[in-house]
């Protein structure tokens, strides 16, 4: 087969950036996505396929815009442990609520004992410190 050259690619692109651009592109959609290629592939690298489809007019610009798709789950079948959005809607305001909890009782509550240096208070519940260990 004839080389292909950049200028080749150049009558059918408007820069060598989308030239770049385009081809590696169509080079990973031939190697990795598995797609059939528009020209014979002989014994070439995908790179190279990509390039002859680009100097061929067979593959523009219009591979580099993506595809907007719309997919519509099935209510009877949810992959995501069986949850609606009203359900992950509680459990995010569920959660909220208890940081705020949480929160406001780390607020109100003294963490340290004046009293003793060697245990820390924490939720009226007192734990030993351990060796080495300092309650800052």
């Amino acid at each position: 087969m004839a080389r292909i050259t950049v200028e080749d690619c150049l009558e059918n692109v408007d820069n060598r950036f989308e030239l770049v651009m385009i081809g590696s592109k169509r080079a990973r959609q031939l190697a990795v996505e598995g797609r059939p290629a528009l020209v014979p592939e002989g014994n070439d690298k995908p790179t190279v396929v990509a390039l002859r489809e680009i100097a061929g007019g067979h593959v523009d610009a219009s591979i580099l815009s993506p595809i907007k798709q719309n997919f519509a789950l099935n209510e009877d079948v949810d992959e995501s442990g069986g949850q609606s959005a009203a359900t992950e809607t509680d459990l995010e305001a569920e959660a909220d609520a208890a940081i705020a909890a949480a929160l406001e009782a780390l607020a109100g509550n003294d963490q340290l004992d004046a009293a003793s240096d060697d245990t820390v208070i924490v939720d009226e519940e007192s734990f030993p410190l351990s060796d080495g260990q300092s309650p800052d």
